[in-house]
């Protein structure tokens, strides 16, 4: 897994979703979700936590262009069995792609991540000068 910062032009995806049908059965496999995101704000950072079991962390990718922090893996697979007279040759292939805009108070150059039991965790901290400054007490005279 890697986190790249990019300068050039950000060009979407036009898909972002992509399926795997099964060819002896119906749609059984079908798979045309994106991994759902929790956000907590913290008063020093953010942090994201995307359920995705199954990937190891290399098939990771994670860019921030433009204050657009972008998540995305493409993982295909082929297994093929040869047995009394029967071939049977699968392929498999599982993507997503999934873009938030960062506010301007994040640190872009300090993210984080990690990935563990199939939930990836990214940290984003927050500029020195977002954070919350400490309050100061007034003396009488």
């Amino acid at each position: 897994m890697s986190i790249v910062k990019r300068n050039n032009l950000l060009f979407p995806s036009l898909m972002n979703e992509f399926f795997k049908p099964d060819w002896f059965g119906g749609m059984e496999t079908l798979n045309t979700t994106v991994p759902a995101v929790n956000i907590k704000e913290n008063e020093k950072d953010f942090e994201l936590e995307l359920a995705i079991p199954g990937f190891k962390k290399d098939d990771f990718n994670i860019e921030v262009d433009e204050n657009i922090l972008t998540i995305s893996s493409e993982v295909t697979s082929e297994n093929h069995t040869n047995e009394n007279k029967y071939t049977r040759r699968e392929f498999s292939y599982n993507a997503f792609k999934r873009a938030f805009t960062l506010p301007e108070t994040i640190d872009d150059g300090k993210i984080n991540a990690n990935y563990e039991a199939g939930v990836l965790r990214l940290t984003l901290p927050k500029r020195e000068e977002a954070l919350p400054k400490p309050k100061r007490m007034i003396a009488i005279s």
